[in-house]
């Protein structure tokens, strides 16, 4: 493994001295990715009342799951397992359309793997680690020689390829891949103490007073939630832990402060392995778990030069897209013109005779005439009737909007309908609006 990972760094630092993008060898196609997609993502309120966080629409045209198995496929990781729970037939669904391109004949999936009491008959998924457990036969039959645990409720480009080099090359038996913060911001996250040679050497949930990095006493390490274990001592750690009655079977929790003291357990800094810096050379990673910062990640978008590169071909990001007719802009009248300005705007949208500024129109969203939509996120088939204003609003998926409806002028008013969140983001759904279409999620 050792010879071949030399070779790997000689061949890819071929050019002017640059590792090139990719790691796809024996480290990633002898990986198996578990990926946990149970979470219900509460704090996005009603706008996952009827879906898990994973399978909430991001980008346009994306789920959020889609850039975690887009990382794992683009890396070589090929044998991948999706952790369902809260309310996941959405994301079951699009995983089955999205991501049936995998071919079985050559190993590679993507497994499904939703709760259902394999273990023990009287309990669901009870925490991270408990999840991973339920489900260690199927993991077990594809003998890897490395397990990959991921979040799936993330929005970020990496290369588990370079993670899986550097767990090797630090002779590993658990590696965490961690995000650089401040250290005033790291009180919010797990917390990893390392030493010069980036191993772990303590481990704090939420610390009122975090540690620093030794080379950086402004920054903290925080968890990223991405593990990367050898398969045997995994499953070791897991049984371990199973058997704890005391263990809440959580990774961050109890796994992670158990093995710091008595294994080699490794940070990697995100700048490592990430794909594409942002513009101020800061690695993308958000965490799109609040109204405010949904729309916030998804206003980003708009900018001319988005920190996140989703026209970038060398690492695309893939997903489920029906065939759509391309978006129609219809109407040239000084009270009446379509058009988008500073918008992404997907397949099958028509905006007639109404003005878009600012905003994301995810696939086969009509807006009528009169209408300004500014600073907004509509989720895939809202309409949009005439002599609308919608300013700084999430509408859910399948909304549809009356006509004159103003949303986003009066917050006052807004909060005695829709949900108003501490930002003034308002979010519409259907069920607010009186439409109930729960099975478009």
């Amino acid at each position: 493994m050792n010879s071949e990972l030399s070779y790997l760094q000689k061949k890819y630092q071929a050019s002017a001295g640059e590792i090139a993008p990719r790691f796809v060898s024996r480290l990633t196609k002898n990986t198996y990715a578990m990926v946990l997609a149970g979470g219900r993502g509460s704090r996005l309120h009603q706008l996952t009342d009827w879906r898990a966080k994973p399978a909430v629409p991001f980008g346009g045209k994306f789920r959020i799951i889609d850039f975690v198995l887009s990382n794992c496929v683009n890396s070589g990781i090929r044998r991948i397992g999706v952790a369902t729970q809260y309310k996941s037939h959405s994301l079951i669904q699009h995983i089955q359309r999205g991501w049936s391109f995998l071919n079985g004949q050559f190993g590679e999936f993507v497994d499904l793997l939703p709760a259902q009491q394999r273990i023990d008959e009287q309990h669901w998924y009870q925490g991270t680690a408990d999840a991973v457990f339920q489900n260690l036969d199927i993991v077990r039959t594809s003998n890897p020689d490395f397990v990959l645990i991921l979040a799936g409720d993330h929005v970020y480009k990496m290369d588990y390829g370079k993670l899986l080099a550097f767990h090797v090359e630090s002779k590993a038996d658990m590696t965490v891949a961690c995000l650089e913060v401040p250290v005033a911001e790291a009180t919010a996250f797990g917390v990893m103490g390392v030493d010069e040679n980036s191993r772990v050497v303590e481990f704090v949930e939420k610390p009122s007073n975090p540690p620093s990095i030794p080379s950086n006493p402004e920054k903290s390490l925080a968890s990223m939630g991405i593990y990367v274990f050898n398969s045997q001592f995994l499953y070791e750690q897991l049984i371990r832990d199973a058997d704890d009655p005391k263990s809440s079977h959580d990774f961050g929790k109890d796994l992670i402060p158990h093995m710091v003291a008595k294994y080699r357990v490794f940070a990697q800094s995100f700048e490592q392995s990430c794909v594409g810096m942002g513009n101020d050379e800061v690695p993308y990673w958000r965490d799109v778990g609040t109204i405010d910062s949904y729309w916030e990640a998804s206003m980003e978008l708009t900018k001319v030069v988005p920190d996140l590169n989703m026209y970038d071909q060398e690492w695309p990001i893939w997903t489920h897209q029906e065939q759509l007719p391309p978006a129609k802009f219809v109407f040239d009248e000084p009270d009446r013109r379509g058009m988008a300005i500073d918008s992404l705007v997907s397949g099958g949208c028509i905006v007639s005779g109404s003005t878009v500024k600012h905003s994301l129109l995810f696939s086969d969203v009509r807006v009528n005439s009169y209408s300004v939509i500014e600073d907004s996120v509509l989720l895939p088939n809202v309409d949009v009737g005439r002599y609308v204003t919608l300013k700084r609003v999430i509408v859910d998926k399948g909304c549809k909007i009356p006509d004159g409806l103003v949303v986003g002028v009066n917050s006052e008013e807004d909060r005695k309908r829709f949900h108003v969140s501490e930002n003034g983001i308002t979010l519409i759904t259907a069920e607010m609006l009186g439409q109930f279409n729960h099975g478009t999620r």
